[in-house]
């Protein structure tokens, strides 16, 4: 396998040109000002160069350019909306790798109503497919704070969590088929909706998640779901992660899959919220430790889930298992409600440079956690603050850490040592290091290192059949091998 020199601009001219020709007017970008946007990722952590950005329209322009390119070892990023955390979509900078964007490939294909389903093109914004399915009737229930800009392409190659979790899954679990170009520019055509199909290995699964190293979605077919009549929204102020995961198991002994969303918000996390985004404001009139964002979906068969709801929270305040809780009763509360959870990683980064811990354990282990994880901030920065908040339903946890203030360096020398420590934790609680952002480039060595090595030696192995010439977004998710 030739090993790219990471010189300026290794992609012979002729190739280049020969790409342009393939792609047609309109189907590229070239100059600087153009590059640059897909040059760096999402937060300004990752830069890379390109020489090409692809712009293709259809699955048979994707299929010829990587034929084309895995013929020449041309590596290839594949990006969508450009929202990832690690890295993921960003290009290295060797300017030796070609972006290819399906910005141009946004058409709904197909909605089935009837059937609960959706097919769209990789392009195709989030918010533009939850649109198409609300004028249908119906819900496609990922929800993202980037649903304005991700992708369709992009959500299912780093399997997107969202709010929803709880009560509807990942993407994995709302994938019913796939179009995929794969390294070499064969189309895997598994684009059915079908709801049982047990011929033989799922492969489609391997690319729900696989950031763009196996090959290339070109479209996929979601599962929808019917519309609730209703959501009721609600912040209920408690003690501890302990009554909330309390509350939570209370919550769907009474209402079951109703209860949708369970978020954990701690005291510091409002605090930054109401003192850096505009018409923020605490909702309460005593400050508490901890909050959880909770909402259940009214099904239309159930006029009493409304009552019952506010009666569970109710007798939880009543016999001390939660403090005080307010209830959404317009459109305009929920959205303020809403906006004090979606406006955490906005007003933490006018805190200053924190360290980002995307981690997931057993949901009932999560309280434990977060007090050994303070424990342990306590001993190896003592001046950092953590905010710690996120799915306290499926067990994912954002486990923040901001500095002392937003002048404060520290984590320039001490941040390596923090983070390894708190994934040492996780490992310890036999959890992930990855929970819903992925790995991209940002995480290889730490996937190296925790990952179980039967696992890891399998991704490289699938790794190898499905792009043995290394061209999908090399150095993403695994080393390397080019």
């Amino acid at each position: 396998m030739p090993v790219m020199n990471g010189s300026d601009n290794p992609i012979p001219s002729s190739c280049l040109l020969a790409l342009k020709e393939l792609l047609g007017a309109g189907g590229f970008l070239e100059s600087a000002a153009d590059r640059a946007p897909f040059e760096v990722d999402f937060r300004g952590i990752h830069r890379g160069r390109t020489p090409l950005v692809a712009l293709p329209r259809s699955t048979a322009q994707v299929s010829e350019l990587l034929h084309f390119c895995a013929d020449r070892n041309i590596a290839v990023v594949p990006q969508g909306g450009n929202t990832s955390y690690c890295g993921g979509a960003t290009p290295r900078a060797g300017n030796d790798e070609i972006v290819l964007s399906l910005r141009h490939m946004n058409r709904i294909r197909s909605l089935d109503a009837s059937g609960d389903s959706i097919t769209a093109e990789a392009g195709c914004v989030l918010a533009t497919l939850q649109d198409a399915a609300t004028d249908a009737g119906r819900l496609l229930p990922m929800s993202l704070g980037s649903e304005g800009s991700c992708t369709l392409g992009g959500i299912v190659s780093t399997n997107a969590g969202g709010t929803a979790v709880l009560r509807y899954g990942m993407m994995r679990e709302l994938v019913l088929g796939l179009e995929v170009v794969l390294a070499d520019g064969r189309v895997l055509d598994q684009l059915s909706g079908l709801r049982k199909d047990n011929s033989g290995y799922d492969v489609k699964q391997l690319f729900i998640g696989a950031e763009g190293t196996l090959g290339v979605v070109t479209a996929a077919c979601l599962r929808l779901f019917p519309r609730p009549a209703g959501v009721v929204t609600a912040m209920v102020a408690l003690a501890s992660p302990a009554a909330a995961l309390a509350l939570l198991g209370e919550l769907r002994q009474e209402l079951g899959a109703c209860v949708t969303t369970f978020e954990l918000i701690p005291r510091i996390a409002l605090e930054f919220v109401c003192r850096h985004v505009p018409g923020s404001r605490d909702p309460f009139t005593q400050a508490q430790p901890w909050y959880v964002l909770v909402e259940i979906e009214l099904p239309r068969a159930d006029s009493t889930l409304t009552g019952r709801f506010e009666s569970a929270l109710a007798a939880a305040i009543d016999a001390g298992r939660a403090i005080d809780a307010v209830t959404a009763s317009s459109d305009s509360q929920r959205d303020a409600l809403w906006r004090l959870r979606e406006s955490i990683p906005e007003a933490q980064r006018h805190e200053g440079a924190g360290l980002k811990h995307d981690i997931s354990v057993e949901p009932w282990r999560l309280p434990q956690f977060i007090d050994e994880g303070r424990s342990l901030l306590s001993r190896l920065a003592p001046d950092a603050r953590l905010v710690a908040y996120g799915h306290l339903g499926d067990g994912n946890l954002h486990f923040n850490v901001s500095p002392a203030g937003a002048s404060d360096t520290t984590f320039a020398v001490t941040g390596g040592l923090i983070s390894r420590a708190v994934h040492d934790l996780v490992a310890g609680h036999h959890g992930s290091i990855s929970a819903e952002h992925g790995i991209g480039q940002l995480k290889v060595a730490e996937l190296e290192r925790y990952e179980d090595p039967v696992a890891l030696q399998l991704m490289r192995s699938i790794k190898q059949a499905v792009d043995p010439r290394g061209i999908m977004n090399p150095g993403k998710v695994l080393k390397a091998g080019r």
